[in-house]
């Protein structure tokens, strides 16, 4: 998305549109939580020591924000394209022993936990081999390439007893825990209608990345970042713009929609899977031979609400998350959350009573007000104002995402999106595909652990 709420590309930024929809509301700056990042002091002693496998675009995002949570060092770092190490080095700072083959890292003693920021194809096996090795693990979002692989995450991370953090970092967001508050209020009423966007309108966005000059074979390990996928010669399209096709990533939906559904799942208290998904969309502009759409909407029905997601490749829109309640409505838009009472006090019929005789009409007001009287004065309540909130300048929610990983590392506490709740959500991203590309209602058979069609 592109949310200070929700994705890593927009999420420093202020939403203009957002403050002017607030304009002369009083705004409120949030501060971070006790356990962030930003606030949390860890004793020397006390450090953690951990690796990055994968360290493209994302793989060097993380590990320029770890350098900003308290307590942990990374000692080594792996990636299938050689110049990658020296980016990792470059991020970190530091000069740190680094490797194509991940499982290296793993046999290393000194290596308490491990990123994870491969391509989604490689996750189930990564995450696996790192928990039979005794590592807690932070794995990028999706959690899962397929159905099948989520649920085997879910019992390597059980069985190895491991902690295990999905980096949909929105949810750690101080903004996310203000949106949280306020739903779990009640001062929304019942909410039956969720909606979210999170649209791009640039080549980078459309993940068109340049190829490296440096690229080739001796460079790549094409025959490891092959394991998991069908055979094909070397294609270095394929290896830096993955996201396009399908036999490594899931598009729009496991890029963005997951970070949605994330939002969502939390800010609402909805661990679970939604029943159906439709989508709609097509591949208009971007027809470079990607295999995924770059506009896609989908709509989910969850056993309380309705849900309605988009992402459009073809104009710079930005994030939203919309709440539409009973008794109010609530939206983050980029940086800001903004909620709006709705007056809900009774009110006579203004409307249909001007089809009727004035004489009834005036019957029907005079019997109204006195059924329902005026409140004394000191009664009296002013409506509630309109309320905005947002991230102070320069905030981002991926280190307090960390902070929380690595703070449950130490406590053996829960994390903030486990295992459960990252297949929860990625089952979303693959129900909004398979919708998609079978033309159908997909249905989630929940005992069955499987998509089918209605």
């Amino acid at each position: 998305m592109g949310y200070g709420s929700l994705t890593r590309r927009q999420f420093i930024r202020v939403g203009t549109g957002a403050m002017a929809a607030s304009a002369g509301a009083k705004v409120t700056v949030l501060k971070p939580n006790a356990l962030s990042a930003y606030a949390r002091v860890v004793s020397p002693s006390d450090t953690l020591r951990f690796a990055s496998i994968g360290t493209g675009v994302r793989g060097c995002e993380l590990l320029q924000a770890s350098l900003r949570v308290p307590g942990i060092e990374c000692v080594a770092v792996c990636d299938l394209y050689d110049s990658r190490h020296e980016a990792a080095r470059e991020a970190i700072k530091k000069d740190v022993p680094a490797t194509r083959d991940y499982r290296k890292i793993l046999d290393r003693k000194d290596v308490d936990a491990v990123i994870i920021a491969t391509t989604d194809h490689q996750h189930r096996k990564v995450v696996a081999d790192a928990c039979a090795a005794g590592k807690d693990v932070y794995c990028e979002k999706p959690m899962s390439h397929t159905v099948e692989d989520g649920f085997a995450m879910i019992d390597a991370a059980q069985r190895g007893n491991r902690i295990i953090q999905i980096g949909s970092q929105g949810v750690s967001s101080i903004l996310y825990a203000k949106a949280k508050d306020i739903f779990d209020s009640g001062r929304l009423g019942d909410v039956f209608m969720i909606e979210a966007y999170s649209d791009r309108n640039t080549a980078s966005g459309a993940w068109v990345y340049p190829i490296p000059p440096d690229a080739n074979e001796q460079t790549i390990d094409w025959n490891a970042y092959l394991d998991g996928a069908p055979n094909r010669p070397f294609d270095p399209v394929r290896f830096f713009r993955w996201r396009c096709f399908a036999d490594y990533g899931e598009g729009l939906a496991g890029d963005l929609f997951v970070h949605l559904i994330s939002g969502i799942h939390f800010i609402t208290s909805t661990n679970t899977i939604a029943r159906r998904a439709q989508s709609t969309g097509g591949l208009f502009r971007w027809k470079d031979g990607r295999e995924f759409p770059d506009l896609i909407e989908t709509f989910y029905d969850y056993p309380n609400f309705r849900v309605v997601l988009r992402c459009n490749l073809n104009n710079e829109g930005g994030g939203l998350l919309g709440f539409y309640g009973t008794k109010g409505t609530m939206v983050i838009k980029d940086s800001t959350l903004t909620f709006k009472p709705q007056d809900t006090r009774p009110q006579p019929e203004s409307y249909s009573i001007y089809g009727w005789p004035t004489k009834l009409r005036d019957e029907y007001l005079k019997k109204w007000h006195e059924e329902n009287p005026l409140p004394a004065p000191l009664d009296f309540r002013v409506d509630e104002e309109v309320e905005t909130f947002t991230t102070p300048p320069g905030y981002d929610a991926v280190p307090d995402h960390q902070a929380n990983f690595f703070n449950a590392v130490r406590s053996r506490k829960p994390v903030v999106e486990n295992e459960v709740f990252g297949n929860n959500a990625a089952i979303g991203c693959h129900l909004a595909n398979y919708a998609y590309f079978n033309k159908a209602v997909a249905v989630w058979d929940a005992g069955a652990k499987k998509i089918a069609k209605s």
